[in-house]
């Protein structure tokens, strides 16, 4: 018998955030990576470059999280050709934005950016829970955000998308505790990423008490320790990392 090879997932792993947060997890332990990318191949190849370059391994492997057919395929085809891996770590890190005033948003916004995060949640972490659960140790990880803590205005689809992966956060937690899984949310504020990259950082910037928005590798360093064995007792919490926004 072949000798399990140990893996974290990240979804949206091409860019911003989620690059960072595979490069991180490929520096400071022994996974190799699974990048999770929707459209840009090119970027997920540069992510898998920089988690070799990083000492490590890993495959980039294409799906929309919010696609459950696509999602199920994908993986279990994946799992079919890697017999001896073990899904250790989940990083639930894609996202979609659709920012508008509420009195004027389509309904296809509203749903896309709830089943996104939501349903992304809900797609890649069932797939693989029993697993989990059966081999009696996991991380899980969903990439949330001020806005699902506090409210965005402009954004109520998706602050509503990244509060319910909260309560999920939560809830999860508690049931699956015994089996010593943790599941835990990261809650960036302003982080520099192409996301944020058209924002008015000047405006933005007396918002923040740090004076200055984030860097997508401080988020990654915080991933990558709740992916880690040193923070096996922390689980169920919201870590907001924004520079101390409305604290």
């Amino acid at each position: 018998m072949a000798a399990t090879k140990k893996y974290a997932i990240v979804t949206g792993g091409s860019r911003g955030i989620g690059r960072a947060i595979c490069k991180k997890i490929a520096e400071d332990t022994d996974y190799h990576i699974v990048i999770n990318y929707h459209s840009n191949e090119s970027a997920a190849l540069e992510t898998l470059a920089e988690v070799r370059a990083a000492g490590s391994d890993g495959e980039i492997i294409k799906f929309d999280v919010g696609n459950a057919e696509e999602v199920k395929s994908a993986l279990a085809a994946w799992e079919e050709k890697n017999p001896d891996a073990l899904v250790e770590v989940i990083v639930n890190n894609a996202g979609l934005t659709r920012d508008g005033l509420f009195m004027w948003m389509p309904l296809q916004d509203w749903n896309d950016v709830i089943q996104t995060s939501l349903g992304g949640f809900y797609n890649v972490t069932n797939f693989f829970i029993q697993k989990l659960l059966h081999n009696r140790y996991g991380r899980i990880i969903n990439m949330v955000s001020v806005s699902g803590v506090k409210g965005t205005p402009g954004q109520t689809n998706y602050s509503a998308a990244k509060a319910a992966v909260i309560g999920a956060t939560k809830a999860l937690a508690q049931e699956i505790g015994k089996r010593n899984i943790t599941v835990n949310a990261v809650a960036p504020g302003f982080i520099n990423t192409d996301m944020t990259a058209e924002m008015d950082q000047k405006e933005l910037k007396k918002m923040i008490p740090v004076n200055r928005f984030g860097e997508a590798e401080e988020v990654a360093d915080l991933v990558s320790f709740l992916a880690s064995k040193k923070s096996s007792y922390i689980t169920g919490e919201v870590i907001n990392i924004n520079g101390g926004i409305y604290s």
